[in-house]
């Protein structure tokens, strides 16, 4: 029993020694992304992990997107058809 309780001991040690060592890494890379890395659009630091937010479109904004895609169409086609 004392060997095992050694080296439970001994994985603990390792384990706090590597959350350490992952905590500085983070540090870093905060300080890195700060100076001159990614930033989002309100001027703070992006987080590293951090999933992008998705953002929905509503209806009608879909709507407004198509219709101006088909004129810049329209007015392509035209300028090729004059050609």
């Amino acid at each position: 029993m004392t060997n095992l309780a050694t080296v439970v001991r001994q994985l603990r040690k390792e384990r706090d020694q590597a959350q350490k060592r992952v905590e500085q890494l983070d540090q870093a890379l905060e300080a890195l992304t700060g100076v001159g890395g990614t930033r989002g659009a309100s001027g703070r630091p992006r987080r590293v992990n951090a999933p992008a937010a998705r953002r929905t479109m509503s209806a009608a904004a879909r709507k407004r997107i198509a219709a101006a895609q088909r004129a810049r169409w329209a007015k392509w086609k035209a300028v090729q058809k004059s050609k």
